[in-house]
């Protein structure tokens, strides 16, 4: 007798202690679930992704000469342009960017670049850059329009940044975020300046 119920005491030990684990194994689950629930709750809420955005804030010359060779029908031309803009990131998290570039661009041609490192924006904060663009002038040799062009007094030209970055929402999900900005550029070749200033901001999540 004592050793059947020396079982059945062994037994019941061992439903208690299968019972038990499979309790903690509920309990856990539950939790990783509720955790799982909150964060994507949260990240639809208050930390729902917001699209950082790229401005231009403004283009100045910082230097012009342009002369016209009639004899030989060619344009000498110098540039440099001082161009301001600001990335804002709106989202309650930092915005990490990927290394890019300014880009200057005549009638569709590349003629000048400014590198921009990569770096990182806080949560709701904003970061002014100063750039300086200068004309690549052997970029300008083949495009026949420039002639024309200088003699008419004006230059249309074209400054594009694109950014792309990512933005990691309560560490546990990296959403990647791309901001651009583009303005078309009238300058005035015997004032020296801008004349006429046309943006476009585009942002994709």
């Amino acid at each position: 007798m004592e050793g059947g119920a020396s079982k059945t005491t062994a037994a019941a030990a061992g439903k208690k202690k299968r019972h038990r684990c499979r309790n903690i194994c509920l309990c856990l689950t539950a939790a990783v679930a509720l955790i799982i629930v909150v964060s994507v709750i949260l990240g639809l809420t208050v930390f729902k992704p917001k699209r950082p955005v790229t401005v231009i804030d403004s283009v100045a010359v910082d230097q012009l000469r342009a002369s016209v060779d009639m004899a030989r029908m060619r344009v000498l031309l110098n540039l440099t342009l001082d161009v301001d803009l600001s990335l804002t990131n709106p989202n309650r998290v930092g915005f990490s960017y990927d290394p890019t570039s300014a880009l200057l661009n005549y009638r569709g041609d590349l003629i000048g670049e400014a590198p921009i490192p990569a770096g990182r924006i806080p949560a709701e904060g904003r970061k002014p850059m100063n750039l300086t663009l200068t004309l690549m002038a052997d970029r300008l040799l083949s495009n026949s329009q420039l002639l024309s062009d200088v003699i008419s007094g004006e230059l249309l030209l074209n400054t594009l940044v694109k950014v792309t970055g990512k933005v990691r929402i309560i560490n546990l999900f990296n959403l990647r975020v791309r901001s651009s900005s583009s303005c078309d550029l009238t300058l005035s070749i015997s004032a020296r300046n801008v004349t006429r200033q046309v943006c476009k901001y585009s942002t994709k999540l």
